[in-house]
């Protein structure tokens, strides 16, 4: 089968074939449906700094935001059956460490990740443990299915932050976390919601497409007198989304006193604070990171309730063999999000639809 991998700790992916996986004890053999191009994915492309620890993993298939169709079980497997249509929690468990133990799994301290530490899903098949495994409700299709790791991301992330009904919260960043929690913040009753963006015109539409009227480009506008002329001061709560440091500084800017800031992004060099502004203001620093399973049951129940209003942040469909491609458009800040399906033909590929 085609496979994409990362094989060398530099820039750039391998176009691969390789065997078809056979599930292990209490694993199942998933057909890809829809993979969609993580920002962590373009961070393992460019290979930027944070990513060393997969050196010794090499060649690694990489892709964990997807859906698909269970081809095959192994003995014994009961939880899931062949024909399932299915998405799957990338991050799995060991079951032993203290965190499991205390039963919280999400913050095992040996986890294993598809498509980062384990073979992933920029391919044709991919084997996971049937316990990872989330059935589809009917109505939800395999591309919306594959947004369901980065909502769940954005989900967790305004738990983290604790937005309540009223609040007022600036995003900084519009890839797909970003705006997964714009989406999750409303949700949560932010009565208003500040996107923020930086040259970055097809993404800021995309998130005025999505209902967030209060967009700020910080190429033309600066991110203090925009706050002010939206909400008349500071705002209640910020998530940052971007992975550049400075961002970190802009939101603290303006965060109230007493509000939270909750980081999400994934950043290659340090950042320095004022601690003494922070602890005089009373701000919160918090990050967050994946998710609970709770999240996932939640976001899957969204999804069959209202899927389409999440449609739109699907910008482009891509074939496997396309799969650089898509990488490129989302390094070039021309897409929101790409999604790898594999049984598109090159010559089909296509934008929005």
């Amino acid at each position: 089968m085609l496979a994409v991998q990362k094989a060398a700790p530099e820039t750039g992916f391998t176009l691969a074939e390789v065997p078809i996986p056979s599930p292990g004890a209490g694993e199942v053999l998933v057909e890809v449906e829809a993979c969609g191009i993580c920002g962590s994915d373009v961070h393992v492309y460019q290979w930027t700094s944070g990513y060393e620890w997969m050196k010794p993993l090499m060649p690694v298939t990489i892709g964990h935001e997807f859906a698909g169709r269970v081809v095959e079980t192994a003995p014994g497997v009961t939880s899931i059956s062949k024909g399932d249509r299915v998405t799957v929690w990338p991050s799995m468990s060991c079951g032993t460490c203290q965190a499991c133990r205390e039963g919280q799994p999400e913050h095992c301290e040996r986890k294993v990740t598809l498509g980062l530490t384990r073979n992933g899903a920029f391919a044709t098949h991919v084997t996971t443990p049937a316990s990872q495994c989330f059935v589809l409700p009917d109505n939800v299709d395999f591309e919306l299915a594959s947004l369901t790791e980065p909502l769940c991301v954005g989900a967790r992330a305004v738990e983290i932050g604790e937005v309540k009904l009223g609040h007022t919260v600036v995003v900084l960043g519009v890839g797909m976390i970003g705006l997964a929690i714009a989406l999750m913040a409303r949700r949560a009753g932010a009565s208003t919601v500040i996107v923020v963006g930086k040259d970055d015109p097809v993404r800021l539409d995309v998130a005025r497409s999505l209902g967030f009227s209060d967009t700020v480009d910080l190429a033309v506008s600066e991110l203090t007198n925009e706050v002010q002329r939206i909400v008349g001061g500071k705002v209640d709560r910020v998530f940052e989304a971007t992975g550049v440091t400075a961002s970190i500084r802009d939101g603290l800017s303006v965060l109230r006193r007493g509000g939270v800031l909750t980081v999400t992004g994934i950043h290659s060099k340090p950042v320095e604070i004022g601690l003494t502004d922070l602890v005089r203001n009373k701000h919160q620093l918090r990050g967050s990171h994946g998710a609970t399973r709770a999240t996932w049951v939640t976001v899957l129940k969204l999804l069959a309730q209202c899927g389409e209003e999440f449609r739109p942040l699907i910008s482009h469909r891509v074939s496997l063999a396309e799969t650089v491609h898509g990488f490129e458009l989302s390094i070039r800040k021309q897409a929101s999000k790409v999604v790898v399906m594999p049984k598109l033909a090159p010559a089909n590929t296509k934008d929005k639809s």
